[in-house]
C-alpha cells in the first residue's frame, strides 16, 4: 500500500507564492514519474508539471516562467513552487505518482487527496 500526503495550499493574494508538498510512503521500490495536476469549478483536470525519475520535466503553457517542479528522490517527495499566482490559478491540487512497489510489479499510478489552493484579494 502506498500513501501521498500533500501539503501547503491556501489562500493567497495575486501575485503571491505558495510551495506544495507530496510525500509518498509504502511499499515503494521505485518511483518514475512524480507530477501534479490541478481541477478548477466546472472545468476538467489538467496537467500542471510532470517530472520524470531522470529530471526531465514538463510544464501547462499556462504555468510555465511561474511553477517550478522539484524532487526529493531520498525522501520520495515532490514540491510545487508557485510564484505570481493568478486568480486563474485557483483549483484543487493532486500529485500523482507512477511507481512499482517490488522489482516484478507492474507499474501502478496513486493519487493524493487533494489540496485547495486560492487566489484571491
Amino acid at each position: 500500500q502506498v500513501q501521498l500526503v500533500e501539503s501547503g495550499g491556501g489562500l493567497v493574494q495575486p501575485g503571491g507564492s505558495l510551495r506544495l508538498s507530496c510525500a509518498a510512503s509504502g511499499r515503494i521500490f521505485s518511483i518514475y514519474v512524480m507530477g501534479w495536476y490541478r481541477q478548477a469549478p466546472g472545468k476538467q483536470r489538467e496537467l500542471v508539471a510532470r517530472m520524470t525519475s531522470g529530471g526531465s520535466t514538463s510544464y501547462a503553457d499556462s504555468v510555465k516562467g511561474r511553477f517550478t517542479i522539484s524532487r526529493d528522490n531520498a525522501k520520495n517527495t515532490v514540491y510545487l513552487e508557485m510564484n505570481s499566482l493568478k486568480p486563474e490559478d485557483t483549483a484543487v491540487y493532486s500529485c500523482n505518482v507512477e511507481l512499482v512497489a517490488t522489482m516484478n510489479s507492474p507499474r501502478y499510478v496513486y493519487w493524493g487527496q487533494g489540496t485547495q489552493v486560492t487566489v484571491s484579494s
